[in-house]
């Protein structure tokens, strides 16, 4: 009889982990960058508190003069991080590991580590959603069932999540950025919206 591997499910429930785990994630960054001027933030889901999401720590690490970013990439470069470009977000880089450093922080946490000039839209649209899902309790559960769904109907394959997250979140992303000075956005409000 062949034994069948069952694939962890795509999003999970909210983990009071996620928040020390960026604070590790995040003090071994701070000493790599140590000699730069350079702020790092938490952003995307595991950023909420009760908000499902991937169990992926996403980071911004924020820089003031252009004239930075080489540094930042040479010191990330350093420490194990391979520069793949904006992959097509402007005002967004993208770093990875290499996989051929080995660190007991970077290699064991799953991360996206970005690094966006302050004055970057993309990093504007991160802090924004951050902040509507945190102060916004209907908008923060709305985002959640829509994104349990969106797995479900991918098949919790991440790929198919990927496309359909693209697709259909995207939409709500931007109606709460775009409203995010209107005040609090309330039930009838997001409702009458397709998203």
């Amino acid at each position: 009889m062949e034994t069948q591997i069952i694939e962890p499910m795509l999003i999970v429930d909210y983990s009071a982990d996620w928040a020390q785990q960026f604070n590790q994630l995040k003090r071994v960054l701070e000493i790599a960058l140590s000699s730069i001027p350079t702020d790092i933030v938490h952003v995307g889901s595991t950023a909420v508190p009760g908000l499902p999401a991937k169990p992926i720590i996403d980071l911004d690490v924020i820089y003031s003069e252009a004239s930075e970013f080489e540094s930042i990439k040479r010191s990330l470069e350093k420490t194990g991080y391979l520069h793949h470009g904006n992959q097509g977000i402007s005002g967004r880089e993208v770093f990875k590991r290499k996989g051929t450093a080995q660190h007991e922080v970077l290699d064991e946490i799953a991360h996206h580590l970005y690094v966006c000039r302050e004055d970057s839209d993309e990093l504007r649209r991160h802090l924004i959603f951050k902040h509507c899902l945190l102060h916004n309790e209907f908008a923060k559960n709305f985002y959640g069932r829509l994104k349990r769904q969106l797995a479900a109907e991918a098949g919790e394959d991440r790929k198919v999540y990927a496309q359909l997250k693209e697709q259909k979140a995207t939409a709500f992303i931007n109606y709460l950025i775009e409203n995010a000075n209107e005040g609090n956005l309330y039930s009838q409000e997001v409702n009458k919206h397709s998203f």
